[in-house]
């Protein structure tokens, strides 16, 4: 029986099979291959569109980071305190105390939002500032002070036979002082770290005693009014920035105060003797100044801490002594005698402070602090005044703040005496401006 014959070999159909398929006769693949480079194709395609909306959304990302930058630089949320503003009361460029803001929405304009020089100013409370202007910046700050004070003195000039009986003059005497100071202070900032300040004072003062002599014949009150006014002591200051302070560093400033001796001394009047009371002399006219040169140095420190800027300071103040010094004394008959001193120096002053400020809202912030300083006995001669004493004064100081505009701002402090030598109440106004 024949077998079919419609199969080729094994070896012979597949030769056969390669040929046919390499002329075209035969083409069973020719639709898969097309199938395939059509998907390719349109995988292409979509991986394409892909890399574009990827490319948009980082172009996307990135503007919105750097939106996201300029907000938070804006509002100062990434660093506590700074050393340069736009200006400060008594300061030139103050520290702005850190505060919470309200969150801005993303993608808001830097315009919009609040700037660092617009966040409150810390209510200055102490006569020297501690931060610095701006290089190339100016700072002019005129300012009112009001001091009073009133004190009660017993002087007994006698000697005492048995207990509870004195034999001599006693003197009660009442002393009320008032003394009002227009300033005009000028700062300027040489470079980052330096700023130089001058300061030009008018003084007027006025001195009502009460006197009353007890154990002697005497019914009626002995008043004594005096007053004085003119050009207070000239000040020079420089203030250096030793460090970059941050959030957890306190920045420290030092500071050498030059004071001249412009205005009148006590050694340019002449004291006169209060009717009936022989050796207790009060001055015709009140001096405007010191009557000394003096340096003073010092080193200030301040270190914010959200929403709080902690500041305080140490202060030495060495005065020049002076010689050949001649006082006047009008014995209330018109004869004057003459004390002559080879050399009057008074005591050194130390003195430190310390502090809080609070931003209260965007405008304002309220300070806290005490300040005091110990001076020390004057020498006559070269040896200590049996006379004199060391003295201590302390003041408790509140301080309030408002900015009025981004270049003007106000300063209000109050200083209330805690010690018997300082003036009951001290009432401080400034008025920086900006340049």
């Amino acid at each position: 029986m024949n077998k079919p014959t419609s199969s080729l070999p094994g070896t012979a159909g597949r030769a056969l099979f390669l040929a046919m398929v390499s002329v075209g006769l035969c083409t069973p693949a020719r639709a898969d291959e097309t199938d395939s480079a059509r998907l390719i194709e349109q995988l292409r395609r979509q991986v394409a569109e892909q890399r574009e909306q990827i490319d948009a959304m980082r172009k996307t990302m990135a503007e919105q980071q750097g939106r996201l930058a300029e907000i938070r630089q804006a509002l100062g949320l990434d660093q506590l305190g700074t050393l340069r503003g736009a200006g400060q009361p008594g300061a030139g460029a103050p520290p702005r105390v850190a505060q919470a803001a309200p969150a801005a929405p993303v993608g808001q304009r830097p315009s919009e939002a609040k700037t660092e020089a617009e966040n409150p100013p810390v209510a200055q409370i102490f006569s020297q500032p501690g931060i610095l202007t701006q290089p190339g910046k100016y700072v002019l700050e005129p300012s009112l002070q009001y001091s009073y004070s009133s004190s009660n003195r017993v002087a007994l000039v006698g000697y005492t036979v048995i207990p509870a009986l004195t034999i001599g003059l006693i003197d009660v005497r009442e002393v009320k002082s008032h003394i009002w100071t227009a300033a005009l202070t000028g700062r300027m900032g040489l470079t980052n770290r330096l700023e130089l300040e001058g300061k030009i004072p008018w003084v007027y003062r006025n001195d009502d005693s009460i006197s009353r002599p007890i154990a002697t014949p005497a019914s009626n009150d002995e008043v004594f009014n005096t007053s004085g006014r003119g050009l207070g002591d000239i000040e020079f200051t420089a203030r250096y920035q030793f460090n970059d302070g941050g959030a957890d560093t306190p920045y420290y400033i030092g500071s050498l105060r030059f004071k001249s001796r412009t205005g009148s001394d006590q050694f340019d009047t002449t004291t006169v003797a209060i009717p009936g009371f022989q050796g207790l002399g009060l001055p015709k006219e009140l001096p405007t100044g010191s009557g000394f040169y003096s340096l003073q140095p010092g080193l200030t420190f301040l270190f914010p801490s959200d929403p709080v800027v902690f500041f305080g300071g140490l202060n030495y103040q060495y005065s020049f002594k002076r010689n050949d010094i001649n006082v006047k004394q009008d014995d209330g008959q018109g004869n004057i005698t003459v004390t002559h001193f080879d050399s009057v120096q008074p005591g050194g002053v130390f003195g430190f402070n310390f502090g809080m400020g609070l931003a209260l809202n965007d405008k304002s912030s309220f300070s806290i602090g005490y300040e005091h300083a110990t001076v020390g006995r004057t020498r006559l001669n070269g040896r200590s005044d049996p006379l004199s004493v060391r003295v201590d004064l302390g003041t408790l100081l509140l301080g309030y703040a408002y900015r009025l505009s981004p270049k003007q701002s106000i300063n209000v402090a109050l200083g209330i005496g805690v010690t018997n030598d300082t003036p009951d109440v001290q009432l401080t106004l400034r008025a920086p401006m900006n340049f």
